[in-house]
C-alpha cells in the first residue's frame, strides 16, 4: 500500500498539518504516558497532558474555547480493524513517525458500508501536529518502526469516547454509537466485530506490515 505524506496535496481532503504552535512542552509529556507491552491502549483524558499550559492554548485556539480533553493513544500496530468519526475535528501529534489510515464520510455507501479499498495511508512525522477533520474516518495510528512503536495526542472535546448515551436507536447510525462522540465501522475480522460493534466495513481488513 503507498503511504502518502500529510504535505501531498491528496491529504487537503482529510486534514490539515497545524502550524505556528509551539509543541514541545505537549512532546515530553506524551513521552511520560506508559507503552503497552502489546497491542495499542488509550486514554481519553490524560493528567500529566491535562495540566500543561497547552492545553488552553488548544482549548481557546485549536477547538474555539470549547472544553477539552487532552488523551493518548499509544502501541504498535499495523491493521485498519476499524474506523470511526466524530462530530468534530481530532488533533493528533507523535513522539515518533506515525500512519493514519484514513477514509471520508461521504464514501459510506447507501447500505451503510464503507469499501476498505477507499482508505488512503498517510505518514505523520515525528513533532508535528495534523488537525483530522469531523468528516475523515479514521482509527488506531499505525507504527513506522515496530521496536518504538507511537506516542500519539489524541485531543477532543470534553467527554469524547466515554460512556456512552441510554437511547434507542432510530437509525442505521445510531446503532454505530459505540461511545459518547464516537461513531464505529468494524471489519468482521475485528475484535470489535467480535464484541458486537456493527459491521460497517467491507473489503480487506488492511494491513501496512509490507508497507513500512
Amino acid at each position: 500500500m503507498k503511504v502518502h505524506s500529510v504535505y501531498d496535496k491528496a491529504f487537503k481532503e482529510y486534514g490539515r498539518v497545524v502550524t505556528g504552535y509551539d509543541t514541545g512542552e505537549l512532546l515530553e509529556g506524551l513521552r511520560q504516558t506508559p507503552m503497552p507491552e502489546r497491542g495499542t491502549g488509550y486514554v481519553p483524558e490524560d493528567p500529566i497532558l491535562q495540566e500543561l499550559p497547552s492545553m488552553v492554548e488548544i482549548s481557546e485556539q485549536m477547538f474555539g474555547g470549547m472544553p477539552i480533553q487532552l488523551g493518548w493513544c499509544n502501541g504498535r500496530n499495523t491493521k485498519l480493524n476499524c474506523l470511526e468519526y466524530h462530530r468534530d475535528s481530532e488533533f493528533n501529534l507523535g513522539t515518533e513517525d506515525f500512519i493514519l489510515l484514513l477514509g471520508k464520510q461521504t464514501q459510506i455507501e447507501e447500505d451503510g458500508l464503507f469499501d476498505t479499498a477507499n482508505v488512503l495511508a498517510f505518514r505523520v512525522p515525528a513533532g508535528v501536529m495534523v488537525e483530522v477533520y469531523a468528516t475523515t474516518l479514521h482509527y488506531a495510528p499505525c507504527h513506522t518502526d515496530g521496536e518504538k512503536g507511537f506516542r500519539v495526542l489524541v485531543a477532543l472535546p470534553w467527554g469524547t469516547n466515554t460512556e456512552k448515551p441510554d437511547f434507542t436507536p432510530a437509525s442505521r447510525e445510531d446503532t454505530l454509537l459505540t461511545a459518547r462522540n464516537k461513531w464505529l465501522l468494524a471489519h468482521p475480522d475485528s475484535d470489535e466485530a467480535k464484541q458486537g460493534a456493527v459491521i460497517g466495513l467491507k473489503g480487506a481488513n488492511i494491513d501496512i506490515a509490507d508497507s513500512i
